[in-house]
């Protein structure tokens, strides 16, 4: 079992101690995935990976919310555009608390609240519900326009999370001129710059750079990272928050396939689920990764 998330405090510096703490969440989360997804025989494997350390940082660091209580009226608001990567959703909300670890296992299962897509009716802490790929943002840019409209005086923050492939969407170039017009401070999104999409490399599919231009010539703040580096993407969002009269794009450059090194950089992840050969494999590794986490920062202190 994972330590627990913050709920409702401010967010405080990271010491050493909290980041190794994030970074075995990280790899537990990894360990989840992979186990959901070999108990369900299908579901995305490399975007998960990937965001792993991302999600690590939102639900145990940076988001206002309390797990035990998912309706709070002061929480944060998530949204997860790219919704086929939800294996590491789940596997954040169990981690912080929301539903018992084990059932991360029914993943996709009849029945299960855990369907291949978020389902906001069946579990409590989603926000919204996903599908259709490049909508997520739109629905992120309206949540920020009615909250400054309802709640002026709030300081809620609305996340959304979307994949680099999202773009070829054009409601996400919409979404994107109607943030930076509204100059939407309260939000920040975070792009999942893995370079893959389902059937090829991004570059390959539709080419999208200079992306980081493109989103500042629309009047977004953006900063680019390394998504894998937890004191850059606590930087980042500090940074976002401090940010007035902007909505701030975090471009996190990340491997798919994160923690596995059979499944890193390879698009022909995006998609698949490992078989159980694959699964046995991607579990010993990541086991041994807990270890050198813990050798590594003890050597720090």
């Amino acid at each position: 079992m994972t330590p627990g998330p913050i709920s409702g405090s401010e967010l405080f510096e990271l010491d050493d101690a909290t980041i190794e703490r994030l970074e075995l969440t990280a790899n537990a989360m990894r360990e989840s995935i992979i186990s959901m997804l070999l108990a369900a025989g299908s579901g995305h494997t490399a975007g998960p990976l990937g965001m792993a350390d991302i999600f690590a940082y939102l639900f145990m660091h940076a988001l206002r919310h309390q797990p035990s209580n998912p309706a709070w009226p002061e929480r944060d608001r998530l949204v997860l555009s790219n919704g086929h990567i939800c294996p590491v959703l789940y596997a954040a909300m169990a981690h912080s608390g929301y539903f018992p670890i084990e059932e991360l296992q029914t993943l996709r299962k009849f029945g299960s609240r855990l369907q291949g897509h978020p389902h906001r009716e069946r579990l409590p802490g989603l926000e919204t519900s996903s599908g259709p790929l490049g909508s997520g943002l739109s629905q992120a840019v309206g949540m920020a326009i009615a909250d400054r409209i309802d709640s002026p005086s709030s300081d809620r923050t609305i996340y959304c999370l979307l994949s680099d492939g999202e773009h070829d969407e054009g409601a996400t170039w919409e979404a994107g001129m109607l943030g930076g017009k509204e100059k939407l401070r309260n939000l920040i999104a975070i792009i999942d710059r893995n370079n893959i999409q389902i059937d090829g490399f991004t570059e390959q599919v539709m080419p999208l750079e200079p992306i980081a231009d493109k989103w500042r010539a629309w009047n977004w703040h953006v900063i680019e990272i390394d998504g894998h580096n937890f004191r850059a993407i606590d930087g980042a969002i500090r940074e976002a928050k401090a940010i007035y009269e902007h909505p701030t794009m975090i471009v996190a450059h990340t491997i798919p396939g994160k923690g596995v090194r059979e499944f890193e950089r390879k698009y022909e992840w995006h998609g698949k689920p490992p078989d159980a050969k694959q699964g046995k494999m991607a579990l010993d590794e990541l086991r041994t990764l807990d270890g050198r986490i813990r050798a590594e920062h003890e050597g720090s202190r």
